[in-house]
Formats: C-alpha cells, sequence, structure tokens
C-alpha cells in the first residue's frame, strides 16, 4: 500500500500544481486584494446592483484561493504523516493518512474540473429555460420535475436562484420557466445540461396504466453585462401587459404588473411575472431577451467559423440523457456514457457527477 500511496500522492501533486497554475494564484491573491480594497469603499452601496455583484465576485475568489491553499497545506501534512507513521510502524496513523489521501483525491478532481471552465462566458451567472416537449402532459409534468432538479441542484450548493417566469400546464406540470442561477461559473457549470432530455415511465395520467415516453428541452445562457453591447432598439420591440397567473389560473396578482416582450426582427417572445411591480419585470424580461440575443449572436458565429472550415455544426445539443422509471431505474447520459439506478437522488439535484462528466467530455471535444 506504501507504494499505491506515493504513486496517487505524486498524482495528486502533479493535478494541483497544474491547478495553480491555471488558476494563477499569484494573480487570485492580487485580484482579491484589489476587490477587497473596492469593497471596503465608503460608497460601495451607493449603487446597489454594482455592490452586490462586487461583494459576489470576491467572495467567490476568496473561497477559491482558500480552497487552493488549503489544498496544497492538506495534501503537504498527509505525505508528511504517512511517511512518520511508515518509520513508526504506526498502523492507525497510516490508515488515517490514507483516508485523507483518498478525501483529498475527490476534492481536487472537482477543482481540476472547475479550471476546465475557461470559455468566453463561462465565468458568467446562468439563465435557464425548461420546456415541455412532446409527451402532452407527462411531458408538462416532466418539465416540472427537471426544474425542481435544477433548483434543488442549486440550493445543495447555496447558489442563489431568481425565479423569472413560470407558465403552468392547464392539467398538470409547467409549459416552460425560465430561472437564473446567480453565482460565478454557473453559466459554464449548466451550459453542459443543455439539450432534450426524456423520461420513460408510466405515467400517472393514463387511466389504464400504460408506459410513456415524454420529452422536455433545456435552455442554458449566460446572464448578459454591460461589457457585451446588446442593444435594442424600442422600435424593434413590442410590450404587453397582463395579470400574472399562478397553478389552476388562479390570479396572484390584482393588477396588469406581468409583462410580455416580443422582439419584432426576430420574433423572441420573453415574459416576465414573478416581480410585483410592472417596472421590475420588465427590467428581467429585458435581461432574458439580452441573453437571447446574445446567444443568437453567437451561433450565428459559430455557424460562420464552422462554414470556414467545412464543419456542419455542433452534433452534441440535442438529446443528451435518458430517465428510465420503468421497466428498471435508471438515468443515462447519452454523450458520456454516465450513469446511475439512483434516480430519486438525481430528481433531487444530485447531478454533480452527470455536470463534471459533461464538463471533461465537452473539453475532449473541442480538444479533438
Amino acid at each position: 500500500m506504501a507504494a499505491d500511496f506515493s504513486v496517487v500522492l505524486d498524482e495528486l501533486n502533479t493535478t494541483l500544481a497544474s491547478i495553480e497554475a491555471v488558476l494563477d494564484v499569484d494573480r487570485l491573491r492580487r485580484e482579491v486584494a484589489e476587490l477587497e480594497q473596492q469593497a471596503a469603499a465608503p460608497d460601495l452601496w451607493n449603487d446597489v446592483e454594482a455592490a452586490q455583484a462586487l461583494t459576489s465576485k470576491l467572495s467567490y475568489l476568496q473561497g477559491d484561493l482558500r480552497r487552493v491553499e488549503e489544498l496544497r497545506s492538506r495534501l503537504d501534512d498527509v505525505g508528511l504523516l504517512h511517511e512518520m507513521a511508515a518509520e513508526e510502524g504506526d498502523e492507525a496513523t497510516t490508515a488515517e493518512a490514507e483516508r485523507e489521501l483518498w478525501a483529498l483525491r475527490k476534492v481536487i478532481d472537482e477543482l481540476e474540473v472547475r479550471t476546465l471552465l475557461s470559455g468566453d462566458y463561462d465565468s458568467r451567472e446562468a439563465l435557464v429555460t425548461i420546456r415541455s416537449e412532446a409527451g402532452g402532459v407527462d411531458a408538462a409534468d416532466f418539465a416540472e420535475m427537471l426544474m425542481r432538479m435544477y433548483l434543488r441542484w442549486a440550493e445543495r450548493h447555496k447558489y442563489p436562484v431568481e425565479l423569472y417566469d413560470v407558465s403552468y400546464a392547464e392539467e398538470a406540470g409547467i409549459k416552460s420557466a425560465t430561472f437564473a442561477v446567480k453565482h460565478p461559473y454557473a453559466y459554464g457549470t449548466l451550459s453542459v445540461e443543455q439539450g432534450t432530455h426524456r423520461l420513460v415511465r408510466i405515467s400517472p395520467f393514463d387511466n389504464q396504466g400504460r408506459r410513456q415516453t415524454s420529452f422536455a428541452g433545456v435552455e442554458v445562457l449566460p446572464v448578459v453585462e454591460q461589457t457585451d453591447h446588446v442593444d435594442i432598439p424600442e422600435n424593434e420591440i413590442r410590450i404587453d401587459v397582463f395579470r400574472s397567473s399562478g397553478p389552476g389560473g388562479q390570479s396572484v396578482n390584482t393588477t396588469d404588473s406581468a409583462v410580455r416582450i416580443t422582439h419584432l426582427p426576430t420574433g423572441i417572445v420573453v415574459s416576465c411575472q414573478n416581480e410585483k411591480s410592472q417596472i421590475q419585470n420588465r427590467a428581467a424580461a429585458m435581461r432574458v431577451l439580452q441573453a437571447r440575443l446574445l446567444a443568437r449572436r453567437q451561433e450565428e458565429q459559430r455557424a460562420e467559423m464552422d462554414a470556414l472550415k467545412g464543419e456542419g455544426g455542433s452534433s452534441w445539443g440535442n438529446q443528451m440523457r435518458s430517465y428510465v422509471l420503468h421497466p428498471y431505474q435508471m438515468v443515462k447520459d447519452l454523450r458520456t456514457e454516465q450513469e446511475t439506478g439512483n434516480t430519486s437522488a438525481v430528481l433531487d439535484g444530485d447531478i454533480d457527477g452527470f455536470i463534471e462528466a459533461g464538463i471533461r467530455w465537452r473539453r475532449q471535444q473541442e480538444a479533438a
């Protein structure tokens, strides 16, 4: 076991050194110091939105720095501990060092995945839209199951979520929902979840108890920032207001505060009804529209590059995961082959294994 311990320790030292190089720890320390200085400014909270963005970024970078420094310290300590225990023939301490090494391996692997997020918008917050697709009421129910799955995932990680719009289906479930995951790197992390998700189960809505296959689509966009320059002239949009409604069409608002914006040149329609005021809903809907237009611009640029390279474009964006609840229990990613039989845990937000496998798979595809 001593030889195995040394091999794993060497591997982890190499991996952590690579992570330290990618994160550029010295630059990270300088950036944290600069942000701490800005956060100490007496007029910081004069602009609440800017202050929240600054403190959120500072907190995230402080966490990154603390995590990598602690891992380096723990890795150095575990090597010394194992060496001393071996010299003294202390089996209990040797076992303790081995447990610590395997714990470190898991944490370092997770941090390595984070360093693979190096795309132009990967560091952004995420805007997630879920839509029911083929499958009638089962698809609407499945869309709501997926919404709950992602909200539970965010809750597990203590990531703030802002719900912008939910359109409820008549019998059960939802037609669509849009929400923001307000945490750095949420876009890079969740972008591998984009595509069509498939559910196979005995339909609870079929009185004959037949098996039903239904589909729901997941769209993930980066939240737009001021530097993106997504300008939308007023004469290119139509704004309609309507009364917010909840499940079953029950009124949850007594004023016409919900907002629907139609972008006339592209036909893109977005709506927001979560906020109490029309002004807040309009601002939130404009953020969603800007994100959709930014994504459209990215797609056009990618299409131009693919045309220049003689390629047919991306081939991995459509059906990407199956959730089978009958006749057996399995969730399987169709791109990475990642799978588990614990379907209830996945639908309760335990999707980190699928996300990490997706990020590694995407990097391999880009490298190829």
